[in-house]
Parts: C-alpha cells; structure tokens; sequence
C-alpha cells in the first residue's frame, strides 16, 4: 500500500508499515544531507556564491529574516496532504536555503584551518551526536513530546539574543554555541520521539526535514565550537 494513502500515526500502525515508515524518513535524511554536502562542494567553486557569501555577511539580519521566511515555507509544503511534490519541493528549498546561509561560516571554518579539517571533524562530530541520541530515542522509546514547549520559548529566547548581537555587534562566544548544540541536541530528541510515536506514516518527508534541521543547526554549533579551539 502507498504510505500517503495511509493517515494513521506511526504509534498506531502495524509493525510493518511503521518500519517502511522509519526506513523511508532516515533514507530521505541522508539524501538531504547528501545534497547538502554536494551543494556546498559546488558553492566552493562558484565565484558569484562566493561573492554572495561576502554580501551575506554585511547584511545578516536581512538574510536571517530570509531564511526563516523560507523555512515556514519549506514545512507548510513538507507538510502537504495532497502533494507529494510539495512535499519534496520544500525538502529541496529548505536544503539549498541551508547551503546557501551555512557558505560563510564553512568559508571561515576553511580560511582559518587553511584547509577542510575542521569541518570534517564537526562533521564527524555531529553524525555521532545525532546517532548516539537516535539510538537512545529509539532503545527507550520515551515520548519527548513534553519538550515543546521548552524547544518553542527557547527558540524565540535564542534568536532573541541573535539579533541584539548582530545590531549591536558582539559576539556570543564558545558558551552560547554550546547552549545552542544543546538546544539542537534536545530538537533530535524531540524530533525522533515524533517520528516513533506522532507523525503520521504519510509524512516522512515532513520528518526527515524535521529531523535534517536539527542536525544542521548542531552542525553549525558544534562548528563554531571547533573554530573557537582553534
């Protein structure tokens, strides 16, 4: 049976379904880190992406507001009942809207390291992360739904806090970056609990740009943090 036929939560479905579900979220998260990585490989190479990277900097709250327009748009369309090229064209806008904000950073990560060391290490560093709070979501099969609300206020604490630093220009330092590794740390969580017990077997695509988010923003934590050791 195709899974956007089926409405029921994935705590509700048979065993099998809830496997296909499982299976096709992560295997559409690999493929949105897989494009990501492949994004940026082309970005490296591009002048005008370069350029751009360079007018991002001066004009960060702009491209902030952007992207954060850009990501409500990519999880209504993720979230689409009757699309599943919806589904997919907001998976797709929210990686390459990723790509695009991430460039600077990873331009700074390989400037200052003179080489891409410091970003396979907080590559490295985030799958590890992730898979070891994955395996832990899914051997104890706890409901983290009750981490919304914290989630909800501190997202709107932190970015907060992110734009009194760009108007005022200061910089928030190695205990704010890992507050916020944190912050994403608890967003995995949150997120494979949904996946075990609250979404729908309809809405993989949904999930894995759930789940894909998550894991970008400990990226760019953890990178930060590996700058600042440097």
């Amino acid at each position: 049976m195709n899974g956007y036929a089926n409405p029921y939560t994935v705590a509700e479905a048979a065993p099998t379904e809830r496997a296909a579900f499982i299976r096709r979220t992560y295997l559409h998260l690999a493929f949105a880190i897989l494009a990501f990585i492949g994004l940026e490989a082309f970005l490296f190479t591009q002048n005008w992406a370069l350029n751009l990277a360079q007018t991002m900097g001066g004009n960060w709250l702009i491209v902030l507001g952007a992207f954060m327009g850009v990501s409500w748009i990519s999880d209504k369309m993720a979230r689409s009942a009757t699309s599943q090229g919806a589904q997919y064209a907001g998976l797709a806008l929210f990686v390459v809207a990723q790509a695009i904000i991430m460039l600077p950073l990873l331009l700074m990560a390989q400037y200052q390291a003179k080489d891409g060391s410091t970003i396979l290490q907080a590559g490295v560093t985030t799958l590890c992360v992730f898979g070891g709070l994955t395996l832990a979501a899914f051997m104890t099969r706890k409901d983290f739904s009750f981490l919304r609300s914290f989630l909800v206020v501190g997202g709107f604490i932190a970015m907060g806090v992110i734009v009194v630093s760009i108007i005022f220009g200061f910089s928030l330092g190695t205990i704010f970056a890992g507050a916020m590794a944190l912050f994403a740390s608890i967003s995995i969580l949150y997120n494979t609990s949904n996946i075990i017990h609250h979404y729908r077997t309809d809405q993989h695509v949904s999930a894995a740009l759930g789940l894909f988010s998550s894991v970008a923003l400990l990226f760019w934590y953890i990178l930060r943090i590996f700058m600042a050791r440097d």
